[in-house]
């Protein structure tokens, strides 16, 4: 009889209960590029007078770099899927959008046509929650950097856009955005077996049967995620309404 197949991604082994909180990531390459992007923003900072949102929101996507790949819960991700569905989701709708404000003015000459950067971002995020790029991305380190870097990529170019397009066009895309992401929710919520194989049984140490996580994972992409870019939308709407009043006002 063939043994199991023992999946060890980026952030290790999957976590028991009794050891997850102790499971901090010592990557000396990410700890050497966390400490260099520290002192990089630390000297910025007096130059950051004239914009301090955007500075605060670079030490904001460092902070979330910190929780999401030193801390603990990066083990955890690698136990529940409905975890690293929650990684995911910031990812895209947190850290991308500080990016996209934080490092603007440095981006102002990369063309970001709003539909072609939204195919792309939600194309990408499809593409790696499909369970055979997904079970490639926590058996290869290669593979999983790859997966991180075109999901922050590709939602931070979508949030670019976003911010640059007409209000009308912003909304549209945010609704069709939402509207894919509440579909593979549900997708996986409704799916009638277990479709990723490295949670097979990485949650059966904490008595979590891996459909019940799946089923989760689904459900949180599909309610918290869409809400997330449905208050985007209501944002972007509410500072169109205050733009025509202040137009009208004049």
């Amino acid at each position: 009889m063939d043994e199991p197949t023992r999946w060890i991604p980026y952030c290790g082994e999957a976590p028991g209960p009794d050891v997850w909180l102790g499971r901090w990531n010592l990557d000396p390459v990410l700890g050497v590029a966390l400490v260099l992007l520290a002192l990089v923003l630390w000297r910025e900072r007096a130059r950051a007078a004239a914009a301090p949102g955007r500075h605060r929101s670079l030490c904001a996507a460092w902070a979330l770099t910190v929780l999401l790949y030193v801390s603990p819960l990066c083990a955890l991700s690698s136990a529940f899927f409905t975890v690293r569905v929650v990684h995911h989701i910031a990812l895209v709708l947190v850290m991308a959008p500080l990016l996209a404000h934080g490092l603007e003015p440095g981006l102002r000459r990369l063309p970001t046509p709003l539909w072609t950067c939204t195919a792309l971002a939600a194309s990408t995020f499809w593409v790696w929650h499909a369970p055979a790029p997904y079970a490639a991305a926590l058996s290869s380190v290669p593979v999983y950097a790859l997966m991180q870097f075109t999901l922050l990529a590709s939602a931070t170019a979508f949030w670019l856009a976003v911010r640059r397009a007409a209000p009308a066009a912003a909304l549209g895309a945010i609704l069709a955005t939402t509207v894919q992401m509440g579909l593979l929710g549900a997708l996986i919520t409704f799916a009638a077996r277990p479709l990723y194989a490295p949670h097979f049984a990485s949650a059966l140490p904490w008595g979590v049967a891996p459909l019940d996580d799946q089923q989760l994972a689904g459900v949180t992409m599909w309610a918290p995620g869409s809400i997330a870019y449905l208050a985007a939308a209501m944002w972007v709407g509410w500072r169109w309404m205050r733009a025509g009043v202040r137009t009208v006002s004049a």
